[in-house]
C-alpha cells in the first residue's frame, strides 16, 4: 500500500523539529544546515499504488536511481502530514504498544475519506523529550532510505505513515509519529501467555505450506517439535528483516522482544519503527579511512547479532524471561566465560531439577546440539566471531529435515562433542554406550582443530568438569564397601604457572565427596562433606600419538573391558560419509598431540566434619574415580581441545573427557 498524500513541506529528508526561544512556532530544517525554509504554499504530489505489476515497479526504481530529482519527490510522497482531527481516537491501547516514559501512545482510526488509510487502525506515538523526538524524526529518515524497496520495507518493518503537525494551540514541544498497528502483542507479550504456543499457531494460521518454507514436512506432533517449527519460522523471518537493514547500510541497534511485533495479516515479523537505526557510515568526517568505516560496520552488525541471540535464547529457554535469571546469564558472559559452554551453565546452574522435562534444552539438543552452536555463534564474546544473518539462515538449526545442508567442519566437531556429552549424561554405561563414546572420542581426536601447543596454551587454562573416563566407571558400582562415599563434581583447573615460562602450567584436581558415617545407606544421603585436591606442575611440548598396529590386540584391556575403539574407527572412516569429512584418505600412523611433562605432586584433603577413619574414606574415593585424577603424573598428552571440550590421554591409553565449566560456578 502506498503511503502518500498532500504534504506542506515538499522535502522532508532529514527533517528536524526545533523550537524558537521567542515564540512557540515549529519549523522544519534539514540536517547540517543544507535545507533552507520554504514557502508555506502547499505542494501536491501524485501517489503511486504499490499494487502495480513488478515490471512497472522495476522501471520506477530505475528511474529513481537515474534521476535524483524524481527520487526526492517520490520519497517525499511517502510521508504524510496529518492533523489531529484526521483521526478518531480509541478508548484503549493494546499492551503490546506500550511506550516509554517519554511517549504517550494512542490507537486511532483514520477518518480522511481520500486517504488510502481510510478506516484503518494506526498508532499515534506522541514524543515529548528531545531524545524521543529524535527517534521519531529518524524513523522518517529511514523510511526514505528504504522506500525504493517498499515491498520488503512493508513486510519486515513497522510502517511509518507520517507525522502530525501541531497547531499554535497544541504543545509546541511534542512531535507525534503515525505508524502502523501490527497486532496487539509484541513477541515478549506472546511468550508471557500461558498458552502462547497454540494461540500463536492459530493467530498465524500456520499450515503445511508455512512449515515447508522452513524445510519441515510434518505438522502437529509433541510440544517440542511444534515449538521448534515455530521458532524456525520466527527466527528466519527476523533474520531476513535484520539482513534487509544491514544490506542497506543500517543497523537496528535496539532489537528486543518488546520492540518486535508479529502481524497476523501478512504473518511477518515487524522489527519496530527503526527510530534508533544507525548508518554504518556514521556522521564522522569525510577524511575517515575505509578501514575505520568497515570496522564500524562490523561492530554494528555484531551488536545486532548479539541482540538477535538474546532474543533467540528467550524464545527457546523460557526461564530467561525472568529478569533475575537473565541477569545471571549476562553476568556469566561478562565474567569472560565462553558462550560455547552455555549448556553446561544452564543445565547445572539454572535448571538442575528439570533437565529432562525442559522443552528449551530438548530443542537446542536436537540435531546433534545444533541449537547451542547457533546460540553461541550469535552471542560470541568477540564481535568478529559472531555469525552473520546469511550464515545463520543456512545454519542446520534453522533448516528443516527436507533441506540438506552441508555442515561445516566446526559444526561436525560440535555435533560429535554434543553427542558424547549427551551419552555421558545418561549414566548408562553398557557396552553399546561405551562403544559409541569410544568411537566419538576417537573421531574428535582425528578432527582436532588445535594440534599445535600454542593453541593449547590459549585454550587450556580454565576450569574443566570431568564427564567420562574410558578406563573406569566413575562413581558407585555394585560393590558393598565398608566405608561409603558419594562422589560429587570432579573438576580440573588449569592455570599458567608463571608469566616468564609460557609453557609451564599448573594442574589442580578438585574431587568433592560426601562421607556416609552410618553403616546402612540413609535415605537422604547426608554426611560429612569433604574435598580431595591434587596439585602438580606440567610443561606443555609438542608430541605425537603413534598407532602401533602390531600391538593392536593388547590395546584397550582396561578395568572396564573397554572395547577396541580403533578397529571400529577404521571401519567407520572407510565409509563414504566420513571420507568426505576426515582430512586424510587412510588411517594415520600418528597424530600430533600436546605432550604433558609432569613435575612433583601435592595431595591435600579437607573435611567439614570430623570422621573416625579418614584413610578409609580416601581409599574409597580413589576406588570410585579414575586414578589419573588422583595421580596427575599419569596424564600423558592432550589429544583434543576447543572452547567447550577437552580430551586427555593417560599412560594406560584410556581417555578422559572434560567439559568447560564456568569460572565462578558457585556464586551464580
Amino acid at each position: 500500500m502506498a503511503l502518500c498524500g498532500v504534504c506542506s513541506t515538499p522535502n522532508l529528508r532529514n527533517l528536524e523539529v526545533f523550537q524558537s526561544a521567542k515564540n512557540s512556532s515549529i519549523g522544519l530544517r534539514r540536517n547540517r544546515g543544507l535545507w533552507q525554509p520554504t514557502s508555506s504554499v502547499p505542494v501536491k504530489f501524485r501517489c503511486s499504488s504499490s499494487l502495480k505489476s513488478s515490471s512497472s515497479s522495476m522501471e520506477m526504481e530505475e528511474d529513481v536511481q537515474n534521476n535524483p530529482s524524481v527520487s526526492v519527490e517520490d520519497e517525499s510522497a511517502h510521508v504524510k502530514q496529518f492533523k489531529w482531527n484526521d483521526f478518531k481516537i480509541l478508548d484503549r491501547v493494546s499492551i503490546g504498544h506500550g511506550g516509554r516514559a517519554d511517549e504517550l501512545v494512542f490507537e486511532a482510526i483514520v477518518q480522511v475519506p481520500d486517504s488510502p488509510l481510510f478506516n484503518q487502525g494506526v498508532v499515534l506515538r506522541k514524543l515529548y523529550t528531545t531524545h524521543a523526538q529524535r527517534r521519531g524524526r529518524r524513523a522518517i529518515e529511514v523510511l526514505k532510505k528504504l522506500v525504493r524497496r517498499r515491498l520488503l520495507y512493508h513486510s519486515y518493518s513497522m510502517q511509518v505513515h507520517g507525522y502530525i503537525s501541531n497547531n499554535l494551540g497544541d504543545d509546541p514541544y511534542s512531535f507525534t509519529l503515525v505508524h502502523g498497528c501490527h497486532g496487539s502483542f509484541s513477541i515478549r507479550h506472546w511468550l508471557q501467555q500461558s498458552d502462547w504456543l497454540p494461540t500463536l499457531e492459530a493467530t498465524l494460521a500456520l499450515d503445511e505450506e508455512s512449515f515447508r518454507r522452513v524445510g519441515d514436512d510434518t505438522t502437529g506432533g509433541p510440544a517440542v517439535s511444534r515449538q521448534l517449527r515455530l521458532i524456525r519460522i520466527l527466527m528466519r523471518d527476523l533474520l531476513i528483516g535484520v539482513n534487509y537493514l544491514h544490506s542497506h547500510g543500517l543497523a537496528h541497534t535496539e532489537l528486543r522482544l518488546e520492540n518486535v511485533h508479529i502481524s497476523p495479516v501478512d504473518r511477518h515479523i515487524k522489527v519496530g519503527i527503526l527510530g534508533n537505526a544507525a548508518d554504518f557510515g556514521g556522521d564522522g568526517p569525510s577524511t575517515s579511512s575505509a578501514y575505520s568505516t568497515m570496522d564500524r560496520r562490523q561492530m554494528m552488525i555484531a551488536f545486532d547479532m548479539r541482540c538477535v541471540g538474546f532474543m533467540m535464547a528467550k524464545m527457546v529457554l523460557q526461564e530467561l524471561m525472568d529478569p533475575i535469571i537473565f541477569a545471571k546469564l549476562k553476568s556469566f558472559l561478562a565474567k569472560g566465560n565462553d558462550p560455547s559452554s552455555l549448556r553446561e551453565f544452564f543445565v547445572t546452574t539454572l535448571n538442575t531439577n528439570s533437565e529432562s522435562g525442559n522443552t528449551g534444552v530438548q530443542i537446542l539438543d536436537r540435531n546433534w546440539g545444533a541449537g547451542w552452536n547457533l546460540l553461541s555463534s550469535l552471542i560470541a564474546t568477540r564481535p568478529s566471531k559472531r555469525i552473520s544473518c546469511l550464515d545463520a539462515l543456512k545454519h542446520p538449526f534453522l533448516c528443516g529435515p527436507r533441506w540438506r545442508v552441508a555442515p561445516s567442519m566446526d559444526i561436525i566437531r560440535w555435533g560429535l562433542g554434543s553427542t558424547a556429552v549427551r551419552i555421558s549424561e545418561e549414566y548408562i554405561y553398557r557396552m553399546p554406550q561405551r562403544q559409541r563414546l569410544a568411537h566419538f572420542i576417537e573421531l574428535m581426536e582425528m578432527l582436532n582443530p588445535c594440534p599445535k601447543p600454542n593453541c593449547w596454551l590459549e585454550l587450556l587454562p580454565g576450569k574443566w568438569r570431568l564427564l567420562y573416563s574410558t578406563g573406569k566407571h566413575i562413581g558407585l558400582t555394585l560393590r558393598q564397601p565398608s566405608t561409603r562415599a558419594l562422589i560429587g563434581s570432579v573438576h580440573l583447573t588449569v592455570t599458567r604457572a608463571s608469566e616468564a615460562n609460557n609453557a609451564s602450567l599448573s594442574f589442580t584436581s578438585d574431587i568433592g565427596f560426601t562421607a556416609i558415617t552410618s553403616k546402612e545407606w540413609p535415605h537422604d544421603k547426608t554426611g560429612a562433606t569433604g574435598k580431595l585436591q591434587t596439585l602438580s606442575q606440567f610443561r606443555l611440548v609438542a608430541g605425537k600419538r603413534i598407532y602401533l598396529k602390531e600391538e593392536k590386540k593388547n590395546i584397550g584391556k582396561f578395568s572396564m573391558g573397554e572395547p577396541d575403539a580403533e578397529e571400529g574407527l577404521v571401519e567407520k572412516l572407510e565409509t563414504k560419509k566420513w571420507k568426505k569429512v576426515v582430512p586424510f584418505k587412510e588411517f594415520p600412523s600418528s597424530l600430533p598431540v600436546a605432550k604433558l611433562v609432569s613435575g612433583e605432586i601435592e595431595v591435600t584433603m579437607s573435611m567439614n566434619d570430623r570422621i573416625e577413619s579418614p584413610g578409609n574414606v580416601i581409599g574409597e574415593v580413589r576406588k570410585q574415580i579414575p586414578q589419573e585424577i588422583f595421580d596427575l603424573s599419569k596424564l600423558v598428552c592432550g589429544t583434543y581441545i576447543d572452547s567447550r571440550l577437552l580430551v586427555l590421554r593417560c599412560v594406560n591409553g584410556s581417555a578422559l573427557l572434560f567439559t568447560r565449566s564456568s569460572l565462578d560456578h558457585k556464586s551464580m
